[in-house]
C-alpha cells in the first residue's frame, strides 16, 4: 500500500520535472547563439531582409525588427513568421517547406541574428548594391522612364523577391509576355500602391515607401525589358508544398514529448499497482 502511494506521488513529480527540464533545455539552446550563426544570419539578413526591414532592422516597407519582442519565446515567434509568412500581409513564407528559398539552418541563423538586436548585438550593414557591366538597354517606345537606371533600382529593391532576372523567387514572375493596352500604367499602379492582402507592399513615397515617382517610372521601363522566364526555372510558389509536420518544431514537439512521457509513466504506475505484493 505504501509503495503504491509513493508511486502515485512520484509519478506527477517526475512528470513535472521532465516538463521543466525540457523547457529549460529549449530556452537555453535558444539563448546561446554562436559567432558562426551570427555571421551567417547577418549575411542572410543583408541578402533577403534588409530591402524591406532596413539595413539596421528599423523598418522600411516592412516591420521594425530591432526591438524587444513581447514574448516568452521570441525565437519561436520569429522563426514561425519567417517560415510561414503572415497571411494577408507583405510578409511571405521563406522556408523551403513553404516554397521559399531558405533552409531550416538558414532560418535558425536569421532568428539568432535578429534577436541579437535585443541585447545590442552587432549590425551587419549590407554593401551598396552595384551593377556589373551590362549592355545599354534601349527604352521601349512610348514608355516613360530610364530602363538603365531602373535596372539598378530593380537590383536594390525588387530582385530579392522577384529574382535577379524577373524569374520569381518569393514574389511573382516579372519576366513574362505582358498583355494589355497600357501595361506600364498597371505596373506603375502596383508598385505605387502595392496589392492589399498580398506580399506586395506599396513602394511609393506618397504611401510611406522609399521610391519617388521618377524611380517608379524607371523601374517600370526596366521591368518591361526583362526576358521571358523559362517555365522550367520558375520557383514553386509559397504555400503550394506546405510541410504537414512543420508544427512539430518548437512547442508542438515539446507537447508531444511530454504526452508520450506521461503515457509511459501512467503505464508504469498501472503495472506497479496491479503487481501482487509480497
Amino acid at each position: 500500500m505504501q509503495a503504491s502511494v509513493r508511486i502515485r506521488v512520484i509519478g506527477p513529480l517526475a512528470l513535472a520535472g521532465l516538463v521543466f527540464l525540457l523547457t529549460s533545455l529549449q530556452m537555453a539552446s535558444a539563448q546561446e547563439p554562436n559567432q558562426e550563426q551570427l555571421e551567417l544570419g547577418g549575411r542572410l539578413y543583408a541578402e533577403n531582409c534588409a530591402v524591406c526591414h532596413g539595413a539596421d532592422g528599423q523598418g522600411r516597407v516592412g516591420a521594425t525588427l530591432a526591438k524587444n519582442w513581447p514574448s516568452i519565446r521570441p525565437d519561436l515567434t520569429v522563426k514561425a513568421t519567417i517560415e510561414n509568412g503572415v497571411a494577408g500581409s507583405p510578409m511571405p513564407a521563406w522556408s523551403q517547406a513553404n516554397g521559399g528559398p531558405l533552409t531550416a539552418e538558414e532560418i535558425e541563423a536569421l532568428v539568432v541574428y535578429i534577436l541579437s538586436w535585443e541585447t545590442g548585438g552587432p549590425r551587419f550593414i549590407p554593401p551598396t548594391s552595384t551593377l556589373g557591366p551590362r549592355p545599354v538597354i534601349t527604352p521601349i517606345p512610348n514608355v516613360a522612364g530610364d530602363p538603365n537606371r531602373g535596372a539598378l533600382l530593380y537590383e536594390q529593391n525588387c530582385a530579392v523577391c522577384h529574382g535577379a532576372n524577373g524569374e520569381g523567387r518569393v514574389g511573382a514572375t516579372l519576366g513574362r509576355a505582358w498583355s494589355g493596352i497600357r501595361v506600364d500604367l498597371r505596373l506603375e499602379s502596383v508598385i505605387t500602391n502595392g496589392i492589399e492582402g498580398s506580399p506586395m507592399p506599396a513602394w511609393s513615397q506618397v504611401n510611406g515607401g522609399p521610391l519617388s515617382e521618377e524611380d517608379i517610372a524607371d523601374l517600370v521601363s526596366y521591368i518591361l525589358t526583362l526576358p521571358v522566364a523559362s517555365t522550367l526555372t520558375q520557383p514553386v510558389q509559397p504555400g503550394t508544398t506546405p510541410s504537414a509536420l512543420s508544427w512539430l518544431s518548437g512547442w508542438g514537439g515539446v507537447i508531444i514529448t511530454v504526452l508520450l512521457l506521461a503515457l509511459l509513466i501512467a503505464v508504469a504506475v498501472l503495472v506497479q499497482t496491479k503487481r501482487p505484493s509480497g
